[in-house]
């Protein structure tokens, strides 16, 4: 278990590795479109502050004790779903202003939330943040000892799980991302991240939230609804036809 490398966080490191991977994958695409490479930057920066503002914002609602000067300009307590709304809005903010507001916008967004979700959460495995699941008797079960939230009992590695799981949704969107109609990407990414999201609940160690679910498994079905909205609003943009013919 490496908790910190140096001073330096490995949450941190892996919050930074994630933007550069999103900011590498935004040049070749925008590149791919015929558009600046250098607009990459922009975008990801749109993202980047978009997202902390929500990640920050959507915790203190869930937290609301924590309300005060430390609490909003705290270094921790960032959850991703806050985040992902929040850095959807930046970067639809950007999109607006430079008259890029389109489906492939999305798409990109799609692809980069499921490469940054992937690293992120191999930031989660290495300072055993309390995102591991339940006991295991499996094979490939750990402990975190001498992590953040430390523990000596073998439990399910769920951020190996996800980064695992994420990391191939994102290979097939981005190969993907010239396959269908714009936005149908975008789509993809909102189902398979909440099909992901809900089943790997199961070994985690959130509490339920209502109706026998967690909170996570809940935000979860709201992502595979708006998934199944955004396909089919672009479906029938196509007259029935997501897949592209040229």
């Amino acid at each position: 278990m490496i908790p910190e490398i140096g001073p330096i966080q490995t949450f941190g490191v892996m919050f930074a590795l994630a933007f550069l991977a999103c900011g590498a994958m935004a040049a070749r695409r925008f590149k791919e479109l015929g558009k600046p490479a250098d607009w990459a930057y922009e975008v990801v920066f749109a993202a980047l502050i978009g997202g902390l503002i929500g990640a920050r914002a959507y915790y203190l609602v869930e937290h609301p004790d924590e309300f005060g000067f430390s609490g909003v300009f705290g270094g921790s307590g960032l959850t991703f779903w806050g985040g992902a709304v929040g850095g959807a809005i930046g970067v639809l903010i950007w999109g607006r202003w430079r008259g890029f507001l389109n489906g492939h916008l999305l798409d990109m967004g799609g692809i980069g939330l499921a490469i940054g979700y992937s690293i992120g959460r191999i930031g989660c495995q290495l300072s055993g943040d309390g995102d591991y699941g339940v006991a295991s008797d499996l094979p490939w079960a750990m402990a975190y000892p001498d992590g953040t939230v430390p523990t000596t009992e073998e439990v399910h590695p769920t951020p190996v799980y996800e980064t695992l799981a994420m990391g191939l949704v994102a290979w097939l969107l981005w190969r993907w991302r010239d396959r269908f109609a714009p936005g149908v990407v975008f789509a993809f990414y909102l189902i398979a991240a909440g099909v992901e999201r809900f089943l790997v609940e199961f070994v985690r160690r959130n509490s339920d939230a209502a109706i026998g679910l967690t909170a996570p498994q809940l935000e979860a079905l709201v992502a595979l609804f708006l998934g199944a909205i955004v396909l089919l609003v672009v479906t029938r943009r196509n007259d029935g036809e997501i897949l592209r013919t040229s």
